[in-house]
């Protein structure tokens, strides 16, 4: 069975050629869970004169292309056929049946089916007659009707100079050097410690329990910094060795040392301090593109209010779709919500393998937690792309090819692909369309927000 054309136009789910692949005469499959409020059954019934004669046709091409020993092609008698190739005739005749009838009777019922049917009957038998009982997901019907009249506030914004000041000092930051101290004094806050540590965790095998360090670099009196290790060193000087211990939390980032206690003896190898550029016309000038530090300042402006814009049209496009879902509720199909765990998760998979995390960590995984847990937002975002689909019919957007094509080139610049190559994978692969049906429904989403007072 596969989906209806409109079904796969509208949620990108390409069923063709599903797997009917059964071994047994009479078969009851229990797929995934579905959602009782958008599920549907449907019985298909065929008589057995026409499933013979779909068996024998589809038997006497087997037997015209068959390479058996013994027997020259075309001249392998159709019983031994038959019991060579059980399996796939037997597939090839459901499909042959099944598809157009599913098709036609979703048609009658005025659905749209989502997902693959989940065979829960089959009875299929040369000379008997086909018998198929099926349970699907549909997209249900409901009203938008007064859409337009939904709105939600759109948030301020106008950059402050609190904003520009600490975007600026980032950029100090990010520019700014290591400097060994070469007066003899001792460390105070916003120092940085350069130390050889060896340190003893309780609770840990021998094997596991000592830990060693050669230059590690502490700020003492940093955000991030143990408190234990910010008051063994304050007031240390180089070349002091000195004793800490440190309770690390239950919730420490590095499971070794949580709820641990580790005893470290310390060696002061270094004194350092980090040294700020000042804002000033030479500091402009190192970036290459700017004469004074006004032009890097203007620069600065600009891709801060941009970013600031985007995150407050993205802030209020949710809010406006959260409140159009509350207004026009409806009942989620399962096997999209699935899709959409699929999706999050793919991504947030590429991104760990991107940061270099173990193949065999990633596999190790608790899956069935990750995919509870992205569950309710995989919800909201299936709602909300329903809900835009819905509202791009109403107001009759589309999306060009020539606007595609804009599309692809700028994915081509970010991944180094040709744009005709790029094109011709997603397109081989299947994925065209889903850029396409996402671009339709941001230009939806432009929409509802722009309306906004």
């Amino acid at each position: 069975m596969q989906e209806t054309p409109e079904a796969a136009h509208d949620h990108n789910h390409d069923n063709e050629g599903h797997d009917h692949d059964h071994d047994h005469t009479h078969e009851h499959q229990h797929g995934p869970s579905l959602n009782p409020e958008c599920t549907r059954e449907m019985v298909i019934d065929v008589p057995a004169d026409e499933v013979a004669k779909t068996y024998n046709l589809v038997a006497a091409n087997y037997r015209k292309y068959a390479r058996i020993p013994g027997f020259r092609a075309g001249k392998t008698p159709e019983s031994i056929v038959r019991r060579r190739f059980a399996t796939e005739i037997r597939k090839e005749v459901i499909d042959a049946l099944l598809p157009e009838r599913f098709n036609k009777g979703v048609v009658e019922m005025g659905i749209r089916p989502v997902g693959q049917p989940n065979v829960i009957e089959l009875s299929v038998e040369d000379g008997q007659p086909l018998h198929v009982k099926a349970v699907f997901e549909y997209l249900p019907e409901f009203s938008i009707d007064g859409y337009k009249d939904v709105t939600v506030p759109k948030p301020a914004v106008e950059l402050t100079e609190e904003e520009v000041k600490k975007e600026l000092d980032q950029i100090r930051d990010s520019r700014s050097t290591m400097e060994p101290v070469e007066e003899e004094r001792a460390i105070v806050d916003g120092d940085w410690a350069q130390i050889a540590y060896k340190g003893q965790v309780d609770g840990l095998s021998e094997e596991d329990a000592v830990i060693n360090g050669e230059d590690a670099m502490i700020e003492v009196g940093g955000q991030s910094t143990v408190e234990a290790f910010t008051t063994a060193l304050r007031g240390a000087t180089k070349g002091q060795e000195i004793k800490a211990e440190v309770s690390y939390p239950a919730e420490y980032g590095e499971p070794r040392f949580a709820g641990k206690t580790v005893t470290y003896d310390i060696t002061v190898k270094g004194i350092k301090k980090r040294i700020v550029p000042d804002l000033d016309d030479e500091f402009a000038k190192g970036f290459g593109r700017y004469q004074t530090v006004a032009e890097l300042e203007a620069d600065v402006r600009g891709n801060l209010s941009s970013r600031k814009s985007r995150a407050a049209e993205t802030e209020t496009k949710d809010k406006l779709l959260s409140a159009l879902a509350e207004k026009f509720p409806f009942p989620v199909p399962e096997s999209l919500v699935q899709d959409q765990i699929d999706a999050r998760l793919e991504r947030g998979l590429r991104a760990l393998a991107m940061q270099g995390m173990d193949p065999a960590q990633m596999r190790n995984m608790d899956f069935p937690r990750l995919r509870a847990a992205q569950r309710d937002n995989a919800v909201q975002e299936v709602k909300f792309q329903v809900l835009l689909d819905r509202i791009a019919d109403a107001e009759e957007i589309s999306v060009t090819d020539e606007e595609v094509d804009r599309e692809l080139a700028i994915a081509s610049m970010q991944t180094g692909e040709a744009p005709d190559a790029l094109k011709a994978r997603l397109t081989q692969e299947g994925n065209l369309g889903s850029i396409r049906l996402q671009m339709r429904r941001d230009k939806a989403a432009k929409a509802l927000y722009e309306r906004l007072p």
